[in-house]
């Protein structure tokens, strides 16, 4: 009897387009045409890969010998590690006052170094210096104000130095690069230029490592100028005996991505070409990091390929960042895809910007099947990614849904943030859950976070939604008075509202347009008309979060990490919580200063018992609308 075979029908993901949509549908279509768009992309997605699983690693060596020396010194740093003192670990292998091996001592510094840890070098070294049984010589001292150097601790740099100096050791670049750096790591960028500037006119004459030094302590002093000036020099071969390689490049390169010059990043691109200068990875990377539109990065990813360069974590979630943020979830989940299938293994960044792809659209199912992946390759998923996981369920309008994931977050031990806070509060604003609004901001004013400008600008619109001009008027002035400059958003929300001339007028004078008149719809060219269907799901994830993110350390610090600059979706850069402004007392009285609208004189108004603390005796809001009643009265 024949055997039947069925086979699992093929559908390209590019000739599927979920995100565009002419043909107007009606709700049970457009259910429909979800489901199916979840079926699709859930089959099968994000399989798991064989070098994504744990192995045991299996050690090779050249002897009995070598074997020994090499698990000592494993066991040796493993102590290190777990005391947090490499001295007091030291002592202890000393036997009977006999010194310790020489190749000891060195391998656990290089060891030290490679990782990083320069302040346990420092304290390995200072130890060193007071054994009468080891022989501290220039060397050490180098590598003393290299680690005080990467430390940014200036003081103590300076004190080696002229240590040094009484000795008799000859001026070194090394050294003076070291106390460089050490300025600029502190934050005292003109002491660092100082020390470039006489290196340059007296010697020891400036190295390579230098350049790159002050090239980056240049550019994140925001020294744009003074950075490009060093760089036309290298430029010129005629006045400098040093070319620049392509560390340099690309520190120009982010240079011009933080000052907004696009053009001069492409020309200096060209230009790596044109002096013989190796383009890398990181150089296709901080040209992708420039663009915004998925297929301007597309077209750059697509040109590295055929130069012949790896794609690395940075490249696919730049990708991946690019085509989320159009809303084409189907190819940020066939980048991530070919990512795993080119053996790259996804941080939790790369893993947060896809899942962010999927909340951002309301995918819940995707998103969660993304969430699961992160524990089964061992990313434990962050406060960024359950926020992000949040943010699936309030643009699915799943209120119920989402209060169960932020139960969730909390009972996983993780501690909500402004913007997990201001993520549910867009919820209920956008299912127009006024009273629920209020309670979740209630709730994360008593636990001490204070509101960011999304949130403000939230609340107003939902508001304006339901044609409140008063209670807009009330949240407005709420945002200056917490030092937010409102935004066009904000405004326009307020002038959409004012209906009648006493509400232009006072729209007028709270935007600062005392001389408009009453019974025109603009002020000073603003826009009234409010996008009532205005998306704001983006709102938190605008953010430039890309800025470092093919940026090039110096020396030991070449290889840190990149794809550790990619922020997630620029989230994490609005955490604002309260410091020392919320002082739990059992009054909680504060005052807030308004204008008496009839004569013009500033009085002050006491905001009453805003909270106990223990529980709200009123909402917010009910203590802002007293507020402005007081005011009018």
């Amino acid at each position: 009897m024949p055997q039947t075979l069925f086979l699992k029908p093929f559908i390209s993901p590019s000739s599927i387009n979920f995100s565009q949509q002419n043909v107007p549908v009606s709700p049970l279509d457009a259910n429909l045409k979800v489901h199916r768009r979840v079926g699709v992309i859930c089959m099968g997605m994000l399989a798991p890969r064989k070098f994504m699983q744990k192995r045991r690693k299996v050690e090779l060596f050249k002897d009995a010998a070598d074997e020994a020396e090499k698990k000592n010194w494993r066991r040796l740093m493993n102590q290190i590690e777990e005391v947090g003192s490499a001295v007091a670990v030291l002592r202890s292998e000393r036997t009977r006052g006999q010194p310790l091996p020489k190749d000891l001592v060195l391998g656990t510094l290089v060891r030290l170094k490679q990782l990083k840890k320069w302040n346990v070098v420092s304290e390995v070294l200072e130890w060193l210096r007071i054994q009468s049984w080891w022989d501290f010589n220039e060397m050490d001292f180098l590598m003393l104000i290299t680690a005080y150097g990467k430390q940014g601790d200036f003081n103590k740099a300076e004190k080696v130095l002229s240590f040094m100096n009484k000795k008799g050791y000859a001026p070194s670049v090394v050294s003076h690069t070291a106390l460089m750096e050490a300025y600029g790591r502190g934050g005292r960028y003109n002491n660092a230029e100082a020390i470039f500037r006489r290196m340059q006119s007296s010697g020891p004459r400036p190295s390579a490592l230098t350049y790159q030094i002050i090239l980056k302590l240049f550019v994140e002093a925001n020294k744009f100028k003074e950075a490009e000036e060093v760089f036309m020099t290298l430029l010129d071969e005629e006045k400098s005996p040093l070319k620049p390689d392509q560390k340099m490049f690309h520190m120009m390169i982010y240079m011009y991505k933080k000052a907004g010059g696009y053009e001069k990043a492409r020309k200096l691109f060209a230009l790596m070409a044109e002096r013989g200068v190796q383009q890398s990875t990181v150089t296709y990377n901080s040209l992708m990091s420039f663009e915004t539109n998925y297929k301007e990065v597309s077209k750059i990813y697509d040109q590295m390929q055929r130069a012949g360069l790896q794609p690395d974590v940075v490249s696919y979630a730049l990708l991946i960042n690019a085509y989320g943020k159009a809303r084409r979830e189907e190819e940020a989940l066939a980048v991530f895809e070919e990512m795993l299938d080119a053996g790259v293994r996804p941080t939790h960044k790369a893993y947060n910007i896809l899942l962010d792809a999927f909340a951002i659209s309301g995918m819940v199912d995707q998103a969660r099947t993304v969430f699961k992946c992160m524990r089964r390759d061992r990313c434990s998923p962050d406060i960024c990614s359950y926020t992000t996981m949040l943010s699936a369920y309030v643009n699915a309008s799943d209120m119920e849904g989402a209060e169960k994931f932020f139960r969730r977050l909390k009972q996983d031990g993780f501690v909500p943030n402004v913007i997990t806070y201001g993520t549910l509060i867009k919820g209920y604003a956008k299912v127009n859950n006024l009273e629920k609004m209020m309670e979740i901001y209630d709730k994360m004013r008593v636990d001490g976070i204070k509101p960011n400008q999304t949130i403000f600008t939230t609340i107003m619109d939902a508001y304006g939604k339901n044609k409140d001009f008063d209670s807009a008027v009330v949240w407005y002035k709420e945002m200056e008075s917490c030092g937010f400059a409102p935004d066009q958003k904000a405004k326009n929300i307020l002038l959409s509202l004012a209906k009648t001339a006493d509400e232009r007028n006072e729209a007028n004078e709270l935007l600062g347009n005392f001389n408009h008149p009453n019974n025109e719809p603009g002020i000073n060219g603003l826009s009234m008309s409010v996008d009532e269907e205005d998306d704001d799901d983006d709102d938190d994830d605008d953010e430039d979060g890309d800025d470092n993110i093919y940026r090039d350390g110096d020396g030991d610090d070449n290889e840190d990490d990149a794809e550790e600059t990619i922020a997630c979706s620029g989230k994490e850069d609005e955490l604002i919580f309260f410091n020392g402004d919320h002082q739990r007392s059992q009054e909680g009285l504060h005052t807030l200063q308004t204008v008496d609208l009839m004569s013009g004189e500033t009085m002050l108004m006491t905001r009453v018992l805003l909270y106990n603390f223990s529980t709200p005796i009123f909402g917010s809001f009910e203590i802002l609308k007293l507020a402005r009643s007081l005011q009018l009265m």
